[in-house]
């Protein structure tokens, strides 16, 4: 792995009057060094101390910088002047509470020690103890109100060990989310929430929100070194709180941002994150156990992808949980795949320009209500795909973006940081914390919801540093070439991560060049993905079928070059939403002619969609023939299925995902050249492809497809071998809307050599339509 060998910059001082010079952490016993001092007093034992005499106790002093800098919470490390700090046999108490009327710390006995003023809202006591683990602050606000006891921030070690910090400082803590961010816990009896945060540049951190009334200055994080990390345990502070860091900034400005780490987000437009847990019993323990047994590339797979907000508008993930798993099992589907559901500001971006990595979007429902709905779908045995999106992020200000001052999740360099088709900022991955981020991301969704696979958004535009840009606007990397090796870097080692730690996982990647090796294993110098979008399969046919049916002749290769590259990579076939979007029209659209034109056109295309090697995708609304393209903001017209032609197209699609699953010859080999073979591969007059699959076994089907307007009558096809063939699907059938030319659901091979083979038939071949064909003995088991 190659990475750019960075050390973090140090805090510099604020450019404001009463921030602290930064320095190391100190050791809560560490005497000051600064000349400088607040005026102190003396008391009597066991009294606030008043003067500084000899005979009283002595007191830990902090300069006025100090002090100053504690109160307006823009310290680097508060913990060193606030909190109780043993010196030469007494303790030193120190507390923020800015307005407060009386302040008083109360020991574990009961008793307490008034404290006085000391300095622009610092309250302090000196208690004649050795040492002083535990106490509260009880505090009067006002004259005449009763007083509140409540704990302190500060008399808490930090909650992120020596090890954490080490795995986040070298880039390898696989599972970042249960190191940083908020949790809630209980830590040396007070039950509250810990916070933490990567901000390697910033000069001070607060923790604002509605546990403060949104005034950080008393809950200011403290720097935990070289690591970049800043914490806080903030005692009574429960899940559901709202929160934001309130960062100074490298330029000297205080910034509001999301936590990165957020496992929960306001629902947009509101942008706080929310302190959550997860109280979820997962019951899909033998869905885990026999996906870790199954080979995905030999198993069908047939994918229904969906954008949850559009698909039924209204429902949250609990109700979805019922209906779209009612409907995804009813049609046969194997898997879901969400478009990216990781919370987003714009709902117009589909999720596609994220915000916040660790959080599903609040639109739909909690974090455990996801969990619902994706435990409800294995139950179902349906499997669960999600987007992901590690290959840009928006300019948000409330985000990641110059989230402490200064580029840090994005490169520095705009020819390397930022996108110029999207608008957007790009990581920069030779950093090995930004990188730790998105590799642990992958783990966090594939871990805390059981995801059983991710499909990588925009795979190209990581490989490549010239990606969209002219020359003289990208840099090339230290080889001289195009490919960005620190992005080739992260996608070996988030695939490599994800396929240890999550057993049966699938990882694909939306790759539209031919970049090599993407689904080669990493230890033969793959990108490592198990799957790949096979962008230049769907180019192809769809721009065939776009053409008049007389001048298809003219394009007949582009109904067969993908079995040219068929095997170079482990293929999916996809016809995703970017298909239906902006202009294209939906899939039923995209074909010339009349009504019965398109319908049969497009069970045509989804037959050979189910039949060609490689597993299959569709975009939600073509499983019942949409005719407009989709829009998010009106969701699908599922009133179309009062209609027979759209009836039709989903009994199409149910009985295709019945055949994939009855008969293995279309799942099996799907990587292997064993497992296809033409028999008609060149016939571009009559439109008309045939070719043969086969399982394991050996045992073959017969497909046939015509895409001409014209039945052909008597049309012979070489066959695999002799005997009775069934007719086990046929497009044109008029329970799918079709015209009823067939076979009469069997055929009988003759001892006609054809094509080197030496048994042929003699077919009724559809209009538009295809034929399986499977052998008798075979179709009646």
């Amino acid at each position: 792995m190659r990475d750019r060998d960075e050390t973090p910059v140090p805090h510099e001082p604020a450019a404001t009057p009463g921030t602290a010079a930064p320095g190391a952490v100190s050791s809560p016993a560490a005497a000051p060094s600064a000349p400088q001092t607040a005026p102190s007093s003396a008391a009597a034992p066991g009294r606030p101390v008043t003067g500084g005499e000899p005979a009283g106790p002595a007191v830990l002093e902090k300069s006025v910088h100090e002090l100053g800098s504690a109160a307006t919470g823009s310290f680097h490390d508060p913990h060193t002047v606030l909190g109780a700090h043993p010196y030469r046999g007494a303790v030193t108490v120190r507390t923020l509470k800015p307005l407060a009327h009386r302040v008083e710390i109360v020991l574990p006995d009961g008793s307490a020690v008034p404290a006085e003023h000391e300095y622009d809202g610092i309250w302090r006591a000196v208690v004649e103890v050795e040492s002083l683990p535990r106490y509260t602050v009880r505090v009067t606000w006002a004259e005449g109100e009763a007083p509140v006891e409540i704990d302190d921030p500060y008399r808490f070690l930090p909650t992120l060990g020596e090890l954490d910090l080490h795995l986040i400082r070298e880039g390898r803590h696989e599972e970042l989310w249960r190191a940083l961010g908020s949790h809630v816990r209980e830590v040396d009896g007070a039950a509250g929430t810990s916070f933490a945060v990567w901000a390697p540049r910033a000069r001070a951190v607060q923790v604002v929100g509605d546990l403060n009334g949104w005034d950080g200055r008393a809950h200011a994080l403290r720097s935990l070194g070289e690591s970049g990390v800043w914490e806080i345990f903030i005692p009574g502070v429960a899940e559901g709180a709202v929160y934001k860091y309130r960062i100074l900034g490298a330029d000297g400005v205080w910034h509001d941002k999301a936590d990165p780490m957020a496992r929960r987000a306001e629902v947009p437009p509101a942008t706080g994150s929310i302190v959550t847990g997860s109280a979820y019993e997962w019951s899909d323990d033998a869905w885990l156990a026999e996906r870790a047994e199954r080979d995905v590339l030999a198993s069908p797979m047939s994918v229904y992808e969906v954008h949850l907000g559009s698909w039924r508008p209204g429902l949250g993930y609990r109700e979805l949980a019922e209906e779209l798993t009612a409907y995804v099992t009813e049609l046969g589907f194997t898997h879901v795949e969400f478009m990216p559901l990781a919370e987003h500001p714009f709902g117009g971006s589909w999720g596609y320009q994220v915000t916040g990595y660790y959080a599903p979007t609040s639109r739909l429902g909690s974090p455990d209500e996801l969990r619902h709905l994706i435990d409800t779908l294995h139950r179902a045995g349906i499997g669960v795909i999600m987007d992901w999106v590690p290959a840009h992020f928006p300019k948000d200000e409330f985000a990641l973006g110059r989230f402490d001052g200064a580029p840090l999740y994005e490169h520095p360099d705009p020819r390397r940081g930022e996108h110029p088709d999207w608008g957007t900022y790009i990581f920069d991955l030779g950093r090995r914390e930004v990188r730790n981020f998105l590799v642990a991301n992958a783990c966090y969704w594939l871990e805390e919801f059981h995801v059983d696979g991710l499909r990588v958004d925009a795979v190209a535009s990581m490989l490549y540093l010239d990606y969209s840009r002219e020359d003289g606007q990208w840099v090339p990397n230290e080889f001289g070439g195009r490919e960005n090796l620190e992005s080739i870097d992260m996608l070996q080692e988030v695939n490599a991560t994800a396929y240890k730690r999550a057993p049966g996982i699938v990882m694909i990647a939306e790759e539209s060049t031919s970049f090599p090796g993407v689904t080669r294993p990493t230890d033969q110098g793959g990108l490592g993905f198990g799957l790949k979008w096979n962008m230049g399969w769907m180019h192809d046919t769809l721009q065939y079928i776009g053409e008049d049916p007389i001048h298809r002749q003219y394009h007949h290769g582009e109904l067969t070059f993908s079995m040219v590259y068929q095997y170079s990579e482990n293929f999916v076939l996809p016809i995703s939403h970017d298909e239906v979007v902006h202009g294209k029209g939906s899939l039923l659209r995209k074909a010339p002619g009349d009504d019965w034109q398109q319908f049969a056109t497009l069970r045509a295309y989804l037959s050979f969609q189910w039949t060609h090697p490689g597993k299959q995708l569709i975009f939600m609304g073509t499983e019942f023939g949409q005719g407009t393209e989709w829009s998010e903001e009106t969701g699908l017209p599922w009133w179309l299925l009062e209609y027979a032609p759209h009836r039709g197209v989903q009994q199409l699609v149910r009985d295709l995902n019945a055949l994939a699953r009855r008969f293995p010859a279309l799942s099996e080999l799907d990587q292997d050249p064993a497992g296809f073979e033409w028999l008609i591969g060149d016939d571009a007059g009559h439109n008309v492809i045939a070719f043969a699959r086969r399982d394991r076994a050996g045992d073959p089907l017969v497909v046939v497809v015509n895409f001409s307007t014209m039945p052909w009558e008597g049309y012979r096809v070489p066959m695999p071998e002799g005997g009775s063939w069934d007719e086990v699907l046929n497009s044109d059938a008029p329970v799918y809307g079709g015209g009823g030319v067939g076979n009469l659901g069997r055929v009988d091979v003759e001892a006609v050599p054809m094509h080197g083979r030496d048994h042929s038939v003699r077919l009724q071949v559809p209009p538009l339509g295809a034929v399986v064909l499977a052998p008798s003995r075979l179709a009646q088991d």
